[in-house]
């Protein structure tokens, strides 16, 4: 429903002499949908999750249904958005059950009349979902980095946001875990109406899991519907610079292939 939808229209962020994005305008993002923000290095998809969760100075307007988000404290942002970045803090000396049961007592709504030991149900039950229990009483200091980044999202997931954002959730983890982790993800924005809003760099995982593409190349954007839509042999070409086929399997997924680098002043075919 479009009342119920993440809209960002108009959106500048950046640094004090450098806006990274200007001027951007988002189709919506729909409860319980999950869409994946694309592109190189660089290209502004960072700085705008983090403007998104109100970490980063933005002008523009950013509403969750129809409510202005922008200019909100950032405890009452945090009320409808959590973000998960690419690597948790070093040295923090807690356990992984500890950590997430933190994660929740520290939320803005989490732990609000949730006793100790209705917290760690609700703890338990995320590392369960994750697919990480057997660490629950492994210190963080002793997790390897795709182990930290499972943490992560256990964190992120067990305060239930309206609004999820991963930043490169998959990043560190191995073919198995990248699997759990996109359907996981897919999963919940269902089942909660979650909008789940992930920055990928595997083209592939994208395809494969979102209902929408947003593709994006120098704070700009390039591309975005669903990801038959958005991802081409050229927009490929234009933002990654490759000569690229897309093609289907016999399950009827989208495949991409990439055949090459484009040379300077090489054009992709319509």
């Amino acid at each position: 429903m479009t009342d119920a939808a993440l809209q960002v229209r108009g959106l500048s962020a950046g640094y004090r002499h450098r806006k990274v994005i200007q001027d951007l305008t988002l189709p919506p993002f729909r409860a319980g949908e999950v869409h994946s923000l694309v592109g190189p290095n660089g290209a502004g998809k960072s700085t705008l999750m983090r403007a998104l969760a109100g970490l980063q100075p933005a002008a523009g307007s950013v509403t969750l249904a129809g409510r202005e988000l922008l200019g909100l404290s950032l405890a009452e942002h945090a009320k409808q958005i959590t973000y998960m970045p690419q690597t948790l803090p070093q040295g923090v000396a807690l356990s992984v059950l500890e950590s997430v049961i933190s994660a929740l007592h520290a939320s803005p709504t989490g732990g609000d009349g949730v006793r100790r030991q209705g917290m760690e149900q609700r703890a338990v039950a995320v590392l369960g979902r994750v697919g990480i229990m057997h660490l629950a009483m492994d210190g963080l200091d002793q997790l390897s980095g795709g182990q930290r980044q499972l943490v992560s999202l256990a964190q992120a997931l067990v305060r239930e946001p309206r609004v999820l954002l991963l930043d490169e959730p998959i990043s560190a983890l191995d073919l198995q875990h990248q699997l759990r982790v996109m359907k996981l993800v897919h999963e919940l924005a269902r089942e909660r109406g979650m909008i789940a809003l992930v920055v990928l760099h595997d083209l592939q995982a994208a395809a494969r899991w979102s209902d929408g593409i947003v593709m994006m190349s120098r704070g700009r954007l390039i591309a975005s519907g669903t990801p038959v839509q958005a991802i081409t042999p050229q927009t490929l070409a234009q933002v990654y610079g490759v000569r690229a086929r897309i093609e289907h399997c016999s399950r009827g997924m989208l495949q991409i292939l990439v055949d090459d680098v484009l040379q300077p002043g090489e054009a992709v075919a319509p």
